[in-house]
Protein backbone atom coordinates (compact mmCIF):
# COMPACT_ATOMS: atom_id res chain seq x y z
CA UNK A 1 0.00 0.00 0.00
CA UNK A 2 1.40 3.36 -1.02
CA UNK A 3 1.41 6.50 0.85
CA UNK A 4 -1.39 8.14 -1.48
CA UNK A 5 -3.55 4.58 -0.87
CA UNK A 6 -3.32 5.23 2.79
CA UNK A 7 -4.30 8.49 2.33
CA UNK A 8 -7.38 7.70 0.95
CA UNK A 9 -8.06 4.91 3.70
CA UNK A 10 -7.80 6.99 6.28
CA UNK A 11 -9.87 9.60 5.23
CA UNK A 12 -12.67 6.92 4.04
CA UNK A 13 -12.28 5.65 7.80
CA UNK A 14 -12.99 9.33 9.09
CA UNK A 15 -16.12 9.94 7.13
CA UNK A 16 -18.43 11.08 9.77
CA UNK A 17 -22.18 9.02 9.79
CA UNK A 18 -24.28 11.61 11.55
CA UNK A 19 -25.49 15.42 10.98
CA UNK A 20 -24.11 17.73 13.68
CA UNK A 21 -22.30 20.93 13.22
CA UNK A 22 -19.08 19.94 14.12
CA UNK A 23 -19.36 16.72 11.59
CA UNK A 24 -20.47 19.17 8.68
CA UNK A 25 -17.06 21.08 9.15
CA UNK A 26 -15.29 17.68 9.27
CA UNK A 27 -16.58 16.39 6.56
CA UNK A 28 -15.87 19.25 4.62
CA UNK A 29 -12.82 19.58 5.40
CA UNK A 30 -12.69 16.20 4.22
CA UNK A 31 -13.85 16.88 1.09
CA UNK A 32 -11.17 19.36 0.40
CA UNK A 33 -8.11 16.56 1.11
CA UNK A 34 -9.84 14.62 -0.93
CA UNK A 35 -10.07 16.69 -3.97
CA UNK A 36 -6.20 17.41 -3.38
CA UNK A 37 -6.37 13.75 -3.50
CA UNK A 38 -7.72 13.36 -6.69
CA UNK A 39 -5.76 16.08 -8.10
CA UNK A 40 -2.57 14.40 -7.33
CA UNK A 41 -3.73 10.90 -8.91
CA UNK A 42 -4.70 12.55 -12.02
CA UNK A 43 -1.20 14.56 -12.36
CA UNK A 44 0.45 10.66 -12.05
CA UNK A 45 -0.44 9.49 -15.44
CA UNK A 46 -2.69 9.57 -18.64
CA UNK A 47 -4.92 6.37 -17.42
CA UNK A 48 -5.75 8.20 -14.26
CA UNK A 49 -5.93 11.45 -15.95
CA UNK A 50 -8.94 9.87 -18.04
CA UNK A 51 -10.37 7.57 -15.09
CA UNK A 52 -10.69 10.28 -12.55
CA UNK A 53 -12.98 13.29 -13.70
CA UNK A 54 -16.33 11.05 -12.64
CA UNK A 55 -14.43 11.38 -8.78
CA UNK A 56 -14.92 15.07 -8.96
CA UNK A 57 -18.57 14.93 -9.97
CA UNK A 58 -19.29 12.96 -6.97
CA UNK A 59 -17.17 15.19 -4.82
CA UNK A 60 -19.28 18.32 -6.07
CA UNK A 61 -22.50 16.13 -5.46
CA UNK A 62 -21.51 15.29 -2.09
CA UNK A 63 -20.88 18.94 -1.78
CA UNK A 64 -24.17 20.32 -2.57
CA UNK A 65 -25.71 17.83 -0.83
CA UNK A 66 -23.81 19.23 2.79
CA UNK A 67 -24.99 22.16 2.00
CA UNK A 68 -28.62 21.16 1.64
CA UNK A 69 -27.83 19.63 5.06
CA UNK A 70 -26.94 22.99 6.43
CA UNK A 71 -30.41 24.79 5.49
CA UNK A 72 -31.92 26.58 8.06
CA UNK A 73 -35.35 26.02 6.40
CA UNK A 74 -35.28 22.21 6.49
CA UNK A 75 -36.06 20.13 9.02
CA UNK A 76 -34.09 18.19 11.42
CA UNK A 77 -34.91 14.85 9.60
CA UNK A 78 -34.14 15.95 6.49
CA UNK A 79 -30.68 17.38 7.65
CA UNK A 80 -29.86 14.10 9.14
CA UNK A 81 -30.88 12.45 5.80
CA UNK A 82 -28.84 14.60 3.57
CA UNK A 83 -25.96 14.50 5.73
CA UNK A 84 -26.51 10.88 5.47
CA UNK A 85 -26.94 10.81 1.85
CA UNK A 86 -24.23 12.60 1.23
CA UNK A 87 -21.66 10.54 3.63
CA UNK A 88 -22.92 7.13 1.83
CA UNK A 89 -22.02 8.78 -1.46
CA UNK A 90 -18.30 9.82 -0.64
CA UNK A 91 -17.73 6.45 0.92
CA UNK A 92 -19.04 5.01 -1.99
CA UNK A 93 -17.03 7.29 -4.79
CA UNK A 94 -13.86 6.92 -1.80
CA UNK A 95 -14.03 3.41 -2.23
CA UNK A 96 -14.66 2.77 -5.94
CA UNK A 97 -11.06 5.09 -6.16
CA UNK A 98 -9.31 3.08 -3.66
CA UNK A 99 -10.49 -0.40 -6.16
CA UNK A 100 -9.33 1.90 -9.45
CA UNK A 101 -5.87 3.78 -7.44
CA UNK A 102 -5.08 0.17 -6.01
CA UNK A 103 -1.35 0.26 -6.00
CA UNK A 104 -1.10 3.24 -7.96
CA UNK A 105 0.90 1.52 -11.12
CA UNK A 106 -2.35 1.29 -13.56
CA UNK A 107 -1.79 2.34 -17.01
CA UNK A 108 -3.93 0.86 -19.05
Amino acid sequence: MNSTTSALTALFNRIPRRHSADNVKDINSLLTEYEDILISIEAENAFYEKNIPPFFDDLETARATIKKSTDNKASKKSKDNYFDEASGALKDSMQALIDLYADGNATA
